[in-house]
């Protein structure tokens, strides 16, 4: 699960053709398309058309998994900064009622305009 007490991500990096895709396809609703995935160390954060499902990989082995499921249509707000020449690295922020902020940090290479594409969709769903 996501440490909501400390809401944010260690810096991720997009990345294509990953394990994650396999990991979540069996929790995907139909026709729901994923948008971007990316990945920490171990973890992982990936962006669909209707939510974000975020990955924690426990254990030594790596064998036990928690999922985060944050649906966009209980978005209250969201903000993206993007990358500069000396910050190389984007950030997105979403504000959930009851839940408060949770920030992802994005490493230079990320399609912000397709995430807030995505999120602007969910919330009119």
């Amino acid at each position: 699960m996501i440490d909501f007490e400390n809401p944010s991500f260690l810096k991720l990096r997009p990345v294509s053709d990953s394990k994650l895709a396999r990991l979540v396809s069996p929790l995907l609703c139909p026709g729901e398309q994923i948008i971007q995935e990316f990945q920490s160390v171990r973890d992982g954060v990936i962006f669909t058309d209707r939510r974000v499902i975020a990955i924690n990989i426990q254990g030594v082995t790596g064998m036990k998994k928690a999922y985060t499921i944050l649906p966009y249509k209980r978005v209250q707000a969201f903000a993206i900064e993007t990358a500069g020449i000396g910050d190389l690295d984007a950030e997105l922020q979403l504000w959930y009622s009851g839940l408060g902020t949770v920030r992802f940090e994005l490493l230079a290479g990320s399609d912000l305009a397709a995430l807030c594409q995505a999120i602007e969709t969910g919330l009119e769903a």
